[in-house]
């Protein structure tokens, strides 16, 4: 018998392709459809951080900014040195209009990794 997860009765590998088909969705613009899938993955694998960032990135597709902002966050527990984690939590702190935690983000991004993106973001004067 198959291992499963839980009491979903789901395999590793079917959670490997939820994970991917959420990331077709999220490249196909239906982060609410991305979102869905991955709530089943992190409930049968929270620590897993890469399904977590995809849904992080879901939820700011979908304009749900504190869930994203929540995931964003638990990412940035986990890999504070994650450049792309800082730099999207500042993007969810801009759009929610909380200037001063985003420069802070941007900064951050921008000095653990120089990307062109991140440095113009930062403002760094």
């Amino acid at each position: 018998m198959p291992e499963t997860s839980g009491s979903t009765g789901r395999s590793p590998e079917t959670h490997v392709i939820d994970f991917r088909a959420a990331e077709q969705l999220l490249a196909a613009r239906d982060p609410r459809g991305a979102v869905k899938l991955l709530d089943g993955v992190i409930a049968a694998h929270p620590e897993n951080t890469a399904a977590r960032l995809l849904r992080a990135r879901a939820f700011f597709a979908a304009a749900q900014l504190r869930p994203a902002e929540l995931e964003f966050t638990i990412v940035l527990e986990r890999e504070p040195d994650n450049a792309f984690a800082h730099f999207a939590l500042a993007r969810t702190y801009e759009r929610q209009g909380r200037p001063d935690q985003a420069r802070r983000h941007f900064r951050l991004a921008a000095a653990l990794d120089p990307n062109p993106e991140y440095l113009k973001a930062a403002r760094f004067d």
